[in-house]
């Protein structure tokens, strides 16, 4: 079975202090260098909002490996490239698309350095679920895809028009990954998966908020979720058949509310038959994950 990384997506929430982090560490401890004491990777959730500045992908390596040698980053690809501007309010496809050549040399600056730390375990092009199995939309996956074809590259996308053995061979034939997911099974989203289509396995798990996920008032709040032992131990099981079929599997887990994803993240570290460690800090929130993992002081 390949390696399996298991980890966050994102690390920098407001709702996390007090929680995931010790009051005040900030001012001692860069948050990257804390949490890779605790988890193998962390999916960069700012690169979809703005470009990463090299400055800033250096640190975050040398951060990240002074706590865990091992330890991998994936990105998300900037939103330019696989959202509409204004995706709140009209349905993202190859039209509404509006990237430019300016946002691909930004959008590279930063993942070049994170790729030459050797700290950049694969780029994930994440489509909304109004995103369809269009000729137009297969055309513009397929620009994205030899305009980042120097980095590992992980699709996800969630309509379910994209579920089927055609897109599975032209994926594997361009050597992408699927992304599998776990999110609330609503109208034509894409229901869970294991497909393999790369050397990379990847797998996000969004939490199953049916409440929220449409209808919020606050983005974060579809986020709301904490998976309970037997839905991880699903996921688990599509994991571990996952890594039987490739070299790398990541493991996200983005039901980041209160630091919710860090606690499901941790417990698939043990289910998986991983060494587990939680903060102290966590575990007072979370007093349930004295029985996945050994308590580190911070």
């Amino acid at each position: 079975m390949g390696a399996v990384l298991v980890g966050t997506a994102g690390w920098s929430y407001k709702d996390w202090d007090g929680v995931v982090y010790p009051p005040g560490l900030k001012r001692r401890q860069h948050p990257v260098e804390y949490l890779a004491r605790f988890v193998d990777c962390i999916e960069i959730n700012s690169s979809f909002y703005g470009h990463i500045r090299p400055e800033v992908a250096k640190l975050w390596c040398r951060k990240a490996a002074a706590a865990n040698p091992q330890f991998q980053f994936t990105a998300k690809l900037n939103k330019a490239f696989t959202h509409s501007p204004i995706a709140v309010v009209q349905p993202t496809s190859s039209e509404t698309i509006r990237a430019n050549a300016e946002d691909e040399q930004l959008a590279k600056q930063g993942l070049d350095v994170l790729a030459a730390e050797g700290k950049l375990g694969a780029l994930l092009v994440q489509f909304p679920v109004s995103f369809k199995n269009t000729n137009e939309n297969r055309d513009w996956v397929e620009a994205v895809i030899q305009k980042f074809k120097q980095y590992p590259l992980v699709v996800e996308v969630r309509h379910s028009s994209w579920n089927n053995e055609g897109i599975l061979r032209y994926f594997a034939e361009k050597g992408v990954a699927f992304c599998n997911i776990d999110q609330p099974k609503l109208g034509q989203s894409l229901h869970p998966t294991e497909h393999v289509t790369s050397t990379v396995g990847y797998v996000r798990l969004h939490g199953r908020n049916y409440r929220e996920w449409f209808d919020s008032d606050n983005r974060d709040d579809r986020y709301n979720y904490l998976y309970t032992k037997d839905e991880l131990e699903g996921w688990k099981e599509r994991i571990t058949r996952i890594a039987e079929k490739a070299e790398k599997t990541y493991a996200v887990a983005n039901n980041h509310f209160r630091g919710q994803a860090a606690v499901n993240a941790i417990q698939l570290k043990r289910m998986l038959g991983q060494e587990a460690k939680a903060p102290d800090v966590l575990v007072k929130q979370y007093p349930e994950l004295r029985e996945s993992a050994e308590v580190v002081a911070t």
